[in-house]
């Protein structure tokens, strides 16, 4: 399975040059399955249209990395359905904007609400879930929710 998540990675972060002049939400409209690099993001981009999921490692081999990529990437569709853009961060010498605002220490999770705000740290992986349950229970997404049910009826 690491092999798996190794491989569709590296594939997913290895994007073509057509994709490199398009701005990060688009590239994510067109695929919102797709893992993107913490390089590139500025979570203030992604207010009131995402929910960033940010999983950062001082390193990709890091065991617990790869276990909550592979958890993730089990199930990216269930989040993609919940406005989740999901966010890789591994490289500890770089200080993105992700690693400066969120300061994680080592292996850690960082769930951000549409309207800016850290809804979620966890130390140890969490399963998708348990972050759909806890997506689910913010007052945003239960307004997402009420507006799909009217416009349904």
């Amino acid at each position: 399975m690491k092999l798996l998540t190794n491989i569709a990675l590296a594939a997913l972060i290895a994007l073509p040059a057509t994709a490199q002049e398009q701005t990060v939400l688009e590239r994510w409209e067109e695929d919102r399955t797709q893992v993107f690099d913490g390089a590139e993001i500025t979570l203030d981009d992604l207010n009131w249209v995402a929910r960033p999921l940010v999983v950062f490692a001082d390193t990709p081999n890091d065991p617990r990395f790869q276990q909550q990529m592979d958890l993730l990437l089990a199930d990216v569709e269930r989040l993609a359905e919940r406005d989740v853009i999901l966010i890789t961060d591994t490289d500890r010498a770089t200080m993105s904007d992700l690693r400066i605002e969120l300061r994680p220490r080592g292996f850690m999770m960082a769930l951000v609400s549409k309207d800016g705000r850290v809804a979620l740290r966890k130390p140890s992986p969490y399963s998708v879930r348990e972050l759909s349950r806890s997506i689910d229970k913010m007052p945003l997404r239960q307004q997402e929710i009420s507006d799909r049910r009217m416009v349904g009826q």
